[in-house]
């Protein structure tokens, strides 16, 4: 596990629900956009979670609290309670708390969720650079976060306070479209300071131990819609994973993924949990097939042939992207056949 489709997306004749025990889900761009359930989640989740699968929602926002969390899951159609929403905040307080005196004073720049989190390892969140922190830590805090915090956070590290980040995505899915998220907002610290935080959240080790810790996992599918966070992180975690098509990846960024950063498995959105998914077969030098379609490098392009479902289509054009790249990344064009899919 974990290793699978380097080169190509991994097949399974079994439901995904059934493979696997556990799904870590992400949230912004999987579950939800902008407040709102995304197309077929609740259904799909309920599907899944009826043929015995724990759900878990896995998420590097480090602005609400586990409670707020899942009361809006619940809301939304999605039954969970606090102790199935495990956050960067979770990650980052347990990360602190490893390393500083417990009762500790944290400067905390972000919102709610990061002060229960630390509260609930023992330490003691401040607002005050002056009130002699033991240690920062920056987390999304919502678009109305005032500027005078990165200050304040800036005030700190310069003197030397060990700085911590839950995460540094540097954007996240709204209603509206991409905004910044808190990696945007670690970068004005580092410019002002020069510094460099300590990050906790996907794709790094400590959100992930942070996961298996809560959720007991023992066969876990990482779910998410961001190569650089959820697909790395279950790399680096040693777990497969499934790329869902309803966040920020589209599927030319796909085609370039490095290692790291390809999933064993591809779907359009959450409904993938509950089916099987179809075997890529071939080899580079007779093409790779999915379904109708067959993929092939041709020159300096990827090329496309037959016809049937888009997915397969593009599942076969992965293993040609990613055979041709190996260790690297697709620099192939791909327009032309990813116009036949529609994307």
């Amino acid at each position: 596990m974990g290793q699978r489709g380097r080169n190509r997306p991994s097949g399974s004749a079994r439901a995904l629900s059934e493979a696997y025990d556990t799904a870590l889900l992400d949230l912004d761009g999987v579950v939800y956009a902008g407040g709102e359930a995304i197309p077929y989640a609740v259904e799909a989740l309920e599907t899944a979670r009826d043929g015995g699968m724990h759900l878990a929602y896995v998420t590097n926002n480090a602005l609400r609290t586990p409670d707020a969390v899942a009361a809006h899951l619940t809301e939304l159609g999605v039954p969970a309670g606090p102790a199935d929403v495990i956050t960067s905040a979770q990650a980052v307080a347990r990360l602190i708390a490893d390393q500083v005196p417990p009762g500790s004073r944290v400067l905390v720049i972000g919102g709610e969720g990061l002060r229960v989190a630390l509260r609930e390892r023992g330490l003691e969140p401040v607002e005050s650079a002056d009130d002699d922190p033991a240690a920062v830590v920056q987390g999304y805090g919502g678009p109305e976060l005032p500027w005078g915090r990165f200050a304040e956070a800036s005030y700190a590290v310069a003197r030397g306070v060990p700085w911590f980040a839950s995460n540094t995505d540097l954007t996240i899915p709204s209603g509206r479209g991409i905004a910044p998220g808190n990696g945007a907002a670690v970068e004005v610290v580092r410019i002002a300071t020069g510094a460099e935080p300590q990050v906790a959240g996907k794709p790094l080790p400590p959100m992930h131990r942070e996961t298996i810790l809560r959720t007991g996992a023992e066969r876990p599918l990482v779910v998410g819609d961001r190569l650089d966070t959820d697909i790395e992180g279950a790399f680096n975690g040693g777990v497969d994973s499934l790329l869902v098509l309803t966040g920020v990846t589209d599927a030319a960024q796909l085609l370039a993924a490095v290692p790291e950063h390809r999933p064993t498995y591809v779907d359009a959105d959450l409904r993938g949990l509950s089916t099987g998914q179809p075997e890529v077969g071939g080899t580079a030098a007779d093409g790779f097939v999915c379904g109708g379609w067959t993929a092939a490098v041709r020159g300096d392009a990827l090329v496309l042939d037959g016809d049937g479902g888009a997915l397969d289509g593009l599942r076969a054009l992965c293993a040609a992207a990613w055979t041709h790249a190996g260790d690297g990344s697709c620099a192939l064009d791909g327009g032309k056949a990813l116009a036949r899919l529609g994307w």
